[in-house]
């Protein structure tokens, strides 16, 4: 396939509340290095911000970051600032609130509710904003409840710091949990072929954005793109003449109008690819052949 004149809007569109983006997006975790976090070698810091600013030229309109992406010499806010401020104003920026790392780069304890004001304007301050349009409050350490820490983020909603609210990773109690106290526009869980969610249902009936992540990178998880296909995403890659990264995000995205695809990459010539994933269309076929692979991963 061609992907040099393929954009964003080959995916179509959603709405994060008040806010449509086209459902093919840019993750900002690899932006920072070869692998996700302190993992791998830090990126060259002029081909990510070329990174950035080609994603705009192509129709990205949604970025996904966190002010914990970040690696030994590389902060993802601090690039996109650099490379897109003064921001478009149809760009939405979403970020996650909650985890911690320390400067080493070492995880911290997780954001109590009091502190979710500081994790917020860290982020304003990183990415030049005055409010962010979408803050995942981002459950790691596995509390049974998020009701105060979204709660906390319900106030700064109302303070006009943050336009709309998502959680991540997170089960379906939660979702139910955070609904009581003010609105949900999106889910961000870990999902891909060989990660199930149920979830992804649940958001759909609701008519809430569902926002997998690692969804290229399987079962690699933070090291990146997985090199592990299965012999149908092989067969369905050759079919199309594209590579198996590409038939994963086609999978992702024909989940549901109500998907979104958030690939990360540092390579420009990747992000191409993956803003060209929005125009595969695959088959009932394909999608019966890829879906039974998903189905044993279950």
């Amino acid at each position: 396939m061609t992907s040099e004149t393929i954009t964003a809007d080959a995916a179509g569109t959603w709405k994060l509340g008040d806010l449509t983006v086209n459902r093919l997006g840019l993750g900002a975790m690899r932006l920072t290095g070869s692998a996700a976090f302190h993992h791998g070698t830090p990126s060259d810091r002029q081909r990510s911000i070329a990174v950035l600013r080609k994603a705009v030229e192509l129709g990205v309109d949604h970025i996904d970051t966190a002010a914990f992406y970040f690696s030994s010499l590389r902060s993802a806010n601090e690039l996109i600032n650099t490379a897109l401020a003064p921001y478009p104003d149809d760009l939405v920026v979403a970020a996650k609130v909650g985890p911690f790392r320390d400067y080493t780069g070492e995880w911290g304890t997780s954001a109590r509710p009091e502190d979710l004001r500081g994790h917020v304007e860290e982020n304003l301050r990183q990415l030049g904003r005055d409010h962010l349009d979408l803050v995942y409050l981002r459950r790691r350490m596995e509390q049974d409840s998020i009701a105060e820490h979204f709660a906390a983020l319900a106030e700064l909603r109302e303070a006009g710091l943050i336009r709309h609210l998502g959680i991540s990773g997170v089960k379906p109690r939660h979702l139910a949990e955070a609904q009581a106290i003010a609105p949900v526009v999106s889910v961000q869980n870990r999902y891909a072929l060989d990660h199930p969610d149920e979830l992804l249902r649940i958001c759909g009936e609701q008519g809430i954005a569902y926002v997998p992540f690692y969804a290229v990178a399987g079962t690699a998880g933070e090291q990146g793109a997985t090199t592990n296909h299965d012999d149908e995403v092989l067969s369905v890659a050759r079919a199309h003449g594209a590579s198996p990264a590409q038939v994963r995000i086609a999978w992702t995205l024909h989940q549901g109008p109500h998907v979104l695809a958030i690939p990360g990459t540092g390579n420009p010539d990747h992000l191409v690819d993956n803003v060209a994933a929005g125009a595969i269309r695959l088959t009932d076929d394909e999608l019966t052949r890829l879906d039974s692979s998903h189905t044993k991963a279950g």
